[in-house]
């Protein structure tokens, strides 16, 4: 048995999971905003309520991750994660080896583990929500680069103006919640609210479609650069947009026309769905640790 976290903007999401992934039982509780060291005392307490003796923790924590030294840097909305190294911490509490990946790799984890990527050999992982998260996995294994940035998409240029020097980046270019609150703005919804933006969106409404399709075309160029510079096998796409068809068949659909309007040679990008939604941190937590603790393959 082990305890998997996985630290998000609003809520730590906890579960006690076999080896083979299965979740026994799990649970949540309001993320900290107070400091690393509350943090950490929040999540002894729920290694306190284990229900049988675990073998290990496994952690899913935004930002830069060290995995070797468990330092975290940046964190993401929790600043104060910035050069703390909570796995140490919480193994010194609780007297077990603890493990940390960034939340992104760990859903790549999860899809070359059990997911829609874990019969290919080369694959990336994009999940969508405020920004672009996922990982990049070369001959099997995650790919994490020499300074652990690859694969963090949202820091990749999309546009550059050479007068001012200012840049766009690909993060709020391919942002899901700005595109639903863009059509909820237009339709008087409340913010966020992606179930009804998706309701105009597949209604055929032209000004959601409108914003809808631009969102798509932005996501289907950097799948098409990225297809030219890592040649996967395979894009899995995620995040809680990856439930709705629509997306998946308006990124298909961007493709053609950019392929149609650029008739030059063009890939022809495989696209999938990811397997896993708001689990996949965990499994991909718990695949982490197993590999760096237990060596499995």
């Amino acid at each position: 048995m082990y305890l998997g976290f996985d630290i998000g903007g609003t809520f730590v999401k906890y579960a006690w999971m076999e080896r083979s992934g299965r979740q026994v039982e799990q649970g949540k509780f309001p993320t900290p905003y107070d400091s690393a060291e509350y943090l950490v005392e929040k999540m002894v307490e729920v290694y306190h309520q284990t229900p049988e003796e675990i073998k290990g923790i496994a952690i899913s924590c935004p930002g830069t991750i060290d995995i070797d030294t468990g330092m975290v840097y940046y964190g993401g909305a929790l600043t104060y994660l910035h050069e703390k190294n909570i796995a140490q911490m919480l193994s010194e509490s609780c007297g077990l080896p603890v493990s940390i990946e960034n939340d992104g790799k760990c859903a790549a984890l999860a899809e070359r583990w059990q997911g829609s990527v874990k019969d290919y050999r080369h694959s990336i992982v994009l999940t969508f929500g405020t920004g672009v998260g996922g990982g990049i996995i070369i001959d099997g294994k995650l790919h994490r680069g020499a300074n652990l940035e690859a694969g963090e998409q949202s820091y990749v240029m999309e546009t550059f103006n050479h007068e001012t020097n200012h840049a766009e980046f690909v993060g709020p270019a391919c942002s899901a919640s700005d595109m639903v609150n863009e059509i909820a703005k237009l339709k008087g919804l409340d913010e966020n609210d992606g179930i009804g933006a998706f309701e105009y969106i597949n209604a055929k409404d032209p000004e959601a479609l409108e914003v809808f399709n631009h969102f798509c075309k932005n996501v289907a160029i950097q799948i098409l650069n990225l297809q030219y510079i890592i040649d996967p096998d395979v894009f899995a796409i995620g995040g809680g947009i990856s439930i709705q068809p629509a997306f998946l068949q308006g990124i298909n659909e961007a493709i053609e026309l950019i392929k149609r309007e650029n008739p030059h040679h063009m890939a022809r990008p495989k696209i999938v769905t990811c397997h896993f939604n708001s689990s996949a941190n965990l499994y991909g937590a718990l695949y982490h640790y197993l590999l760096q603790h237990e060596s499995i393959e």
